[in-house]
């Protein structure tokens, strides 16, 4: 399985769009082929290391992953979050052993 982490920092003038943006990630659920599991949630710490906005999702391969970039049920998601985002950071890494 490979776990897919996206930490953002959302412009000033959209953080009031958070829940939003959490509600359009959840939307995608159960709608991706290979797509095991999906968390999202908004910083609640706000401390000079948060972002402000997290996505973890699992998937059951690199290639369940490489569908999931280009599927309909994403992109719409995808291109809000790059309206939305003034930067991001992530890391997409092969689950080892039998947690998920």
């Amino acid at each position: 399985m490979i776990r897919h982490v996206v930490l953002y920092t959302i412009k000033d003038e959209c953080k009031e769009k958070i829940p939003e943006l959490v509600k359009a990630f959840y939307g995608m659920k159960d709608k991706i082929p290979g797509l095991v599991s999906l968390e999202a949630g908004g910083d609640e710490l706000h401390s000079e290391r948060s972002y402000d906005l997290a996505l973890i999702t699992v998937f059951e391969s690199w290639d369940a992953y490489k569908a999931y970039l280009t599927h309909p049920a994403h992109l719409p998601v995808k291109a809000g979050m790059h309206a939305a985002r003034s930067g991001s950071v992530s890391c997409d890494y092969e689950i080892k052993g039998n947690t998920a």
